[in-house]
């Protein structure tokens, strides 16, 4: 039994599988900080200073501290339920520029795997149009010479 499920660990397809996952992973949080620390604070402030990290609408009041509360983090120590649609527009351009990205790649895989046109082995013969080989001198259907 740990034959096999060591044979089956080291098929391509489960290697190929992991190592795409891992990266997978580190690109996220890339992009996720690239997110949260380069795109958002700029567009937080073309539009008013907004934080989008602290955007949210308190559903119900924490029992340890009444609100208003200034930040996403003091309502959550307070025990409030918040509904956090600044946080959620972030994770929407975090997942449209990995979504992108992807794209990106599958395009330049596709191109890579195009398949070349085959050489031809047949050419129509002239009189009956039927497909002939290339090399052959006589066509098999109607006799003409070629």
């Amino acid at each position: 039994m740990l034959s096999e499920f060591k044979a089956f660990l080291m098929r391509g397809n489960v290697v190929d599988l992991a190592v795409g996952v891992i990266i997978g992973a580190a690109f996220g949080a890339i992009t996720k900080s690239l997110v949260d620390d380069v795109i958002m604070p700029p567009i937080g402030l073309a539009l008013g200073g907004i934080d989008f990290a602290n955007m949210f609408v308190v559903l119900k009041e924490g029992t340890a501290a009444a609100g208003p509360y200034a930040t996403l983090a003091e309502a959550k120590a307070a025990g409030a339920v918040t509904l956090n649609y600044g946080l959620f527009i972030t994770s929407i351009v975090t997942f449209l520029i990995i979504a992108f990205a992807v794209y990106l790649l599958v395009r330049a895989v596709n191109r890579l795997h195009r398949p070349e046109a085959a050489a031809a082995t047949t050419k129509d013969c002239p009189e009956c149009a039927m497909a002939i080989p290339l090399l052959a001198r006589k066509c098999p259907h109607c006799t003409t010479v070629l």
